[in-house]
């Protein structure tokens, strides 16, 4: 454990592989999961409210990521694996139960031990809803997906197959990214550059999904995402950019996006997993919030609302976040919060 000024950073050893934590705070755990693009500091805005309310809050970088260890082998990126990660983290804080909140692929991660593991989670918030990830099955459980489901999710077909028919023509990225090498080598060799339009594509002032009616032939990522505006924006400096950029970088750029890159081509794999509990609903207090403006909320099954209300045993809200997109916690952290904390302040039963 290394101690800083507002947080401790911690080193967890899991099987081999190193999960670097940031902590602040004591009390009842709350473990934060960020996506891609992301990192424990992408939960920035919400470490110091957290511990001043009375929790102990702790926000990884997962596998992959900043300082965390970054195999190169997709299987190292499974679900199975990313329960494992999460449990070793809530061992090693010394707590029976955690409060989860996740965004992206951390949504998909805390929703999943919530399912699979419910005796260690006190309650889950998503800022994705639950079974809408790239091996999700659009709420619909074994039965199928229905007209209206979200094209990345379904029971139909397996992911990968579901993104080759999507990019047939235009470009998609969780087509693009199903390769082994060239999304490495063009992430990798302009890291700035694709952290800065990522992020402003995600954000409620960016146009994420315009990326994906350029061509697939002869684009890769860099060439379709929409032109960033100069930093500093109204929620990102100069200087926090810098860290994340920073943070992604690795001597071997090949690693430098392994994390996310490895995420999406488990797709497959994490729906096989995930088969066993196609119909198993969100046992434990649950609530979603995301930004208002996130892209992802046009691609998704519209009646998702409606969905998570009949697979979520006790879902206490759905928040919707104004002027924010995906990158909900930063974009608006303090709306953001204040819903966390609304949420964390109504659970019980933490041991």
């Amino acid at each position: 454990m290394i101690k800083t000024s507002n947080f401790s950073s911690h080193f967890i050893d899991n099987n081999g592989v190193k999960i670097h934590a940031v902590s602040q705070g004591e009390g009842p755990l709350v473990l934060m999961v960020h996506g891609f693009p992301g990192l424990a500091y992408s939960w920035r805005h919400q470490m110091r409210p957290l511990a001043e309310a009375g929790f102990q809050a702790v926000a990884i970088d997962c596998r992959g990521y900043g300082k965390s260890d970054r195999p190169s082998d997709p299987s190292a990126y499974d679900a199975n694996v990313f329960t494992s990660d999460l449990l070793a983290v809530i061992n090693y804080f010394g707590a029976e139960k955690a409060a989860l909140i996740g965004q992206d692929f951390g949504a998909q991660h805390s929703w999943n031990l919530a399912v699979r593991r419910p005796e260690r989670v006190v309650g889950v918030i998503g800022m994705v809803p639950y079974d809408m990830d790239l091996a999700g099955r659009a709420l619909e459980g074994s039965k199928g997906i229905t007209e209206n489901s979200a094209a990345m999710a379904g029971n139909s077909i397996p992911p990968s197959e579901r993104f080759a028919v999507m990019g047939k023509e235009n470009f998609v990225h969780v087509h693009y990214f199903q390769q082994v090498g060239v999304p490495e080598k063009e992430l990798g060799d302009e890291p700035y550059r694709l952290l800065q339009t990522l992020f402003w594509a995600l954000s409620a002032e960016g146009d994420l999904l315009s990326a994906y009616t350029k061509p697939a032939a002869g684009n890769g990522y860099l060439d379709v995402l929409p032109a960033a505006p100069p930093l500093p924006w109204s929620w990102m400096s100069e200087l926090e950019m810098n860290h994340f950029v920073e943070a992604f970088t690795h001597a071997d750029p090949d690693k430098s996006f392994i994390g996310g890159l490895n995420s999406y081509r488990t797709a497959d794999v994490n729906w096989r997993i995930g088969e066993k509990w196609a119909d198993a609903d969100v046992p434990v207090p649950a609530a979603v919030i995301v930004g208002e403006a996130d892209p992802v909320l046009k691609v998704i099954d519209p009646a998702w609302q409606d969905k998570m209300a009949s697979r979520c045993d006790d879902l206490r809200f759905i928040d919707f976040i104004p002027g924010a997109g995906h990158c909900v916690q930063q974009e608006s952290p303090a709306a953001t919060t204040a819903s966390i904390l609304n949420f964390l302040r109504g659970l019980d039963r933490w041991s």
